[in-house]
This record gives C-alpha cells, sequence and structure tokens, in this order.
C-alpha cells in the first residue's frame, strides 16, 4: 500500500504519534558485518531513547556508498516494498552520515523521514539540553549540522528546474539562507564565549581543590555512582546520554576534600561538530586532576568503549591524567560469564586473572564493583583518597595536612 506523501508538510510535523524505525547500515572499507551489527544495536538503543521502535534492520555491503542514495538500488527496492507493506513504519534511520542530497533522494523514493545517526543524537540532545549551556550547544551543533546540507534539502526550489528566470532568484535565496545560518553560528559562538567565561570564574570560585571527574562512554553508570560516591540526586535513566549538563559536588572522605564531577558520555561515530559544541562542558573534563573512567564491563564490546573514550580524551588533550579504571556492572557480567555450578573460589580467581589482564591492557589500574549493588564501594572510595592525597602532595609540598 502507498502511502500519501508531502515533503514540506511531514518535515514539519511534531512526534504526534508512536514512531517505528527501519534501521540501515552499509558494511564498506575496512569494517566487518559482526562491527556494523554491533553498531546497529547501538542505533536501535539511540532509537529507543529518542521515542521510536525498531520493526526492522538492513544491512548491505558496497565496495562504497552510493553517492545519490547510500545503498544499491536493489536494497532500496526490498526496504521500499517493506515501508509500503507496513503502515506503522514511518521513518529509516541510517547508521552513517547522508549527505542533504542523499536524504532528499530517499525521501522522494521511501516516502518516509529519512534520519542518519547525527541527525538522531542532535534529536536527543536537543530533548535532554536544560540549562542554557547546553541549549545553545545543540543548537549550534545543529546549525553546524545543517549549513553543508542545505542544498540538498532545497526541495522546493527542485521543483521549478527549466523555469525561465529562476535560475538566478533560487541561488539567491539559498545564499541568503546559507548567510543567515553562518551568522545564527557566530552568534551561538559569542554566547558559548560569554558562559564559558562565566564557567572559568565559576571554576575559580572554587578554590584550589583536587577535582575528580567521571568520564566514560554513555550509559555505563557515571549518573548511578556519582548519586552513591557524592550522595546527591543526580538523574540518572537506563537511556543514552541521559546527562548532558556537568554536574559538580563537593565530597569530603576522611577530612580530604575534593570536586567530583559527572560528565556527558562518550559515543562511538560521535559527530565531530557535537564534540566541538560540547567543547566547553569538557573543560571539566581538561581541567581535572584526576579521571574515574566508568567502563560498564557487562557490555560484550567494553573494550571498544574504552578505546573509544581514549580516543575522545587523547582529542580533549587530557589522555596523560591519572586515571583509575573502574569496571561498573560487574553483577551482570558474572550472570552473563560464569557458570552457576562454579564455587565461590573459582569465580575470584578468575576475576583476579581478568583484573590483571585488564590491567596489562590498558596500563591503568583498575577495580571491580557494582554501583547498583553497592559492591567494593569502600574500596573504590580508598583508591580515590589515595590518588586525592597524591595530587595534594605534588601540588603543596611543603603545606602541612590536616590528615
Amino acid at each position: 500500500m502507498s502511502k500519501e506523501w508531502n515533503l514540506s508538510t511531514q518535515q514539519n510535523k511534531g512526534l504526534k504519534r508512536e514512531e517505528h524505525a527501519v534501521l540501515v547500515g552499509v558494511v564498506y572499507g575496512m569494517q566487518t558485518e559482526e562491527q556494523v551489527n554491533e553498531y546497529l544495536n547501538e542505533l536501535e538503543f539511540l532509537a529507543l531513547t529518542a521515542g521510536a521502535k525498531t520493526d526492522r534492520r538492513y544491512i548491505q555491503k558496497l565496495p562504497n556508498p552510493h553517492p545519490r542514495t547510500f545503498i544499491g538500488k536493489g536494497k532500496l527496492e526490498e526496504i521500499k516494498k517493506y515501508v509500503d507493506d507496513h503502515e506503522d513504519v514511518n521513518m529509516v534511520i541510517f547508521d552513517d552520515d547522508l549527505s542533504g542530497k542523499q536524504v532528499s533522494a530517499l525521501e522522494t523514493e521511501l516516502k518516509v523521514k529519512i534520519v542518519d545517526r547525527s541527525s538522531l543524537i542532535l534529536d536527543i540532545f536537543a530533548r535532554r539540553a536544560q540549562t542554557a549551556q547546553a541549549k545553545t550547544q545543540v543548537e549550534l551543533a545543529q546549525l553546524q549540522y545543517l549549513l553543508p546540507r542545505l542544498r540538498g534539502l532545497w526541495t522546493h526550489l527542485e521543483r521549478q528546474r527549466g523555469g525561465i528566470g529562476m535560475r538566478g532568484p533560487g541561488e539567491k535565496e539559498i545564499e541568503t539562507d546559507r548567510r543567515i545560518v553562518r551568522d545564527k553560528i557566530s552568534l551561538l559562538k559569542k554566547q558559548l564565549e560569554k558562559i564559558d567565561r562565566q564557567a572559568v570564574t565559576q571554576r575559580k570560585n572554587r578554590g584550589e581543590l583536587i577535582r575528580v571527574a567521571l568520564v566514560g562512554y554513555t550509559n555505563v553508570g557515571k549518573s548511578t555512582l556519582m548519586n552513591v560516591l557524592s550522595k546527591s540526586e543526580v538523574f540518572a535513566e537506563n537511556k543514552l546520554f541521559a546527562t548532558l549538563d556537568t554536574t559538580v559536588r563537593k565530597v569530603v572522605y576522611e577530612n580530604v576534600p575534593f570536586l567530583l564531577s559527572d560528565t556527558v558520555g562518550f559515543i562511538r561515530k560521535l559527530p565531530h561538530h557535537l564534540v566541538e559544541s560540547f567543547k566547553s562542558t569538557l573543560d571539566e573534563v581538561r581541567e581535572s586532576d584526576i579521571l574515574l573512567h566508568v567502563v560498564d564491563i557487562g557490555h560484550p564490546h567494553f573494550e571498544d568503549h574504552v578505546n573509544t573514550v581514549n580516543e575522545t580524551l587523547e582529542e580533549l588533550g587530557a589522555r596523560n591524567k591519572p586515571t583509575l579504571l573502574v569496571f561498573n556492572k560487574i553483577d551482570a557480567y558474572r550472570e552473563l560469564n560464569f557458570d552457576k555450578l562454579l564455587d565461590a573460589e573459582t569465580k575470584q580467581e578468575i576475576e583476579r586473572e581478568l583484573q590483571q589482564n585488564l590491567k596489562n591492557q590498558f596500563e591503568y589500574d583498575n577495580i571491580f564493583i557494582s554501583a547498583l549493588e553497592r559492591e567494593n564501594l569502600e574500596e573504590l572510595r580508598e583508591k580515590v583518597i589515595t590518588m586525592v592525597k597524591r595530587e595534594y602532595q605534588i601540588r603543596y609540598p611543603y603545606e602541612v595536612k590536616p590528615w
């Protein structure tokens, strides 16, 4: 059954009903099918976070993505048939970034909304943004994403092709829009600079306390751990990017004060313009003295997550700070990997060996915990106190300490 479709009206509609989506991934370059499947698992979670239910997924192997439709003609026909046969499906989500022309061509062919990974992440960020800083950063990232795609998304001009005298005014109109977008980007950057200066002043007013930042992949339990360690109520939810704004709390262990901050989670294939826009939020990471790198050890690809976070930290210039790897959700790991017939001593031996292997692999000290089950938290506190004391000793070597 063919759907009624009008690009100009459909694109302006809000999410009035439950969205049903089809996911599309392409295996090309050095990627493997297993990797693309893992990316699509993450894309499905992103879609769920944005409020969409995934009905089906498609994967195609290509030497290179098709310049007009990203996927091949046969696969496009296959997806079109599925979309036409299922009226509930009103969106197709691609795991890679699409150009404006590709989005336009795919919408014309499939007659449903086309979303790529970046625009999906931006939509989630827009929903999650609470403070003026986060809202400004998201708007800046959206405009930077839109600017190179304006021509391809300029669908109303395409209907005028061939008309005498239309080419000139059309070009002028799109150039006007580009100038408006560029001016808005410039304005938002100035607003962010002003907000950043205020944030720098706030950070200076915190005194010379040692700063500890929680970093990690999105949805690994940073906010839950923040709540446990600081005994505060930070929003925590089993969805991607539950936290956008940095939360800072003063914590005192054994008369040793320090500042603990929770930061936005990282993710694979995070759009570069999004990292750029959120660099001011991530200043908390750059200016921290100690990093607690939280990892969901229960996730089957947690090692990839560690590498993704390390790459982002490298980009931020924060890779060489004193770091403790906090492997969270050890209870979930045991449930997935341990035979129920194993005795407690054997399980402990396996965990000790795993801990040593991970220390050798990532070259950082580590600890296994469960923030939800409150397991090993006392040992974590002791490790954090030791690291904080060491940093105070380096910063104030000649002052008498209260501890």
